[in-house]
């Protein structure tokens, strides 16, 4: 004979009953404890979202967004071009392991991130599936190119400029991209996502009235950058790029390029020569020796150096370093 469930406790609560017409009956501690424990709802334990960027600046924002209701890991650092990122045997592991994939888009992983989605054998992830997210369908993309594209032209996004999330409304945007994205992986975290995102959002305001003010005396000031990285924070915070260390984008420099670009900072007088991390300085700090400029390694991405671990400290970095160098440069 099959054993009734909660046995021990029945006999418990019958040996109650059977003891009712008595005067002196009363139900036991125990036995309310027991019923007590039965009875109370079991708090169901929330779930962990495995999720995967590409970069460190969509997972800091995936951070912002999912709280402790999401493991996040991004696959390039931000001190490496996320152009040119190798593909790791253990990149395959995580990525089949992941309940969302979030990347940048424009083309920016292209050279290494497609046969990583494929390889990994994660449905999940596929392009166009529920686990697949671009950011770039949030924000607002510079720099869209109409008509043929040819190598010549260097390495250009025909999309846009990949390097969007540099304006901080674009970070408002991106994170509300996630938070839907992820309440609609595991709905019954919504109320959590959505409080987690309104408190980026408020912070983010409050943080760009300061950086507003730090960069109002600097409008319209003009600047040298090594690549194309910055049409998203110059447009944002109101600097000119006068010129580019490169002729074209992933076209090193010629000797008569850099004999022109010094000649036209002289003419201008354009004080700073702004450095992605993974670039040689080499060819920037002699433009600066002959133009009394001033060489800025600026970072595009989180964690391109390792103080920089938020979204919120790569602009404050980034301006900060700006406006000392610009200061001493008057």
């Amino acid at each position: 004979m099959r054993k009734q469930p909660f046995s021990f406790l029945s006999r418990i609560v019958k040996g109650g009953v059977m003891a009712k017409n008595s005067p002196r009956w009363a139900p036991s501690g125990v036995t309310i404890l027991l019923l007590l424990l039965v009875t109370a709802p079991v708090p169901s334990k929330a779930q962990t979202l495995n999720v995967m960027t590409t970069t460190q600046d969509l997972a800091s924002l995936v951070r912002e967004v999912g709280g402790d209701r999401v493991k996040v890991e991004a696959i390039a650092r931000g001190y490496q071009d996320p152009h040119f990122v190798q593909a790791k045997p253990s990149f395959l592991l995580k990525l089949n392991r992941a309940d969302l994939l979030v990347l940048v888009g424009l083309q920016l992983e292209t050279g290494w991130l497609p046969p990583l989605i494929t390889r990994s054998r994660n449905r999940r992830i596929q392009v166009g599936a529920p686990g697949y997210l671009d950011a770039s369908q949030s924000a607002v993309i510079l720099q869209k190119l109409s008509g043929p594209v040819t190598r010549a032209m260097g390495d250009v996004h025909p999309m846009g400029n990949p390097h969007y999330w540099l304006d901080p409304q674009n970070g408002r945007l991106i994170a509300k991209a996630i938070q839907e994205k992820l309440t609609e992986l595991q709905r019954e975290d919504a109320a959590y996502f959505q409080q987690r995102y309104e408190d980026f959002e408020r912070r983010l305001e409050e943080a760009e009235k300061r950086w507003e003010q730090q960069m109002a005396a600097l409008q319209g000031t003009e600047v040298v950058t090594y690549h194309n990285s910055w049409p998203n924070f110059m447009q944002r915070f109101g600097l000119q790029v006068a010129g580019y260390v490169e002729p074209k984008p992933g076209i090193p420099p010629s000797p008569r390029h850099i004999l022109e670009l010094i000649r036209q900072m002289k003419q201008d007088g354009i004080k700073a020569i702004i450095v992605e991390p993974y670039f040689d300085l080499k060819t920037p700090q002699a433009i600066a020796r002959q133009t009394g400029a001033e060489v800025l390694v600026l970072l595009p991405s989180v964690g391109g150096v390792p103080e920089v671990t938020n979204y919120f400290q790569l602009f404050d970095y980034n301006i900060r370093l700006l406006t000392e160098a610009l200061a001493r440069q008057q």
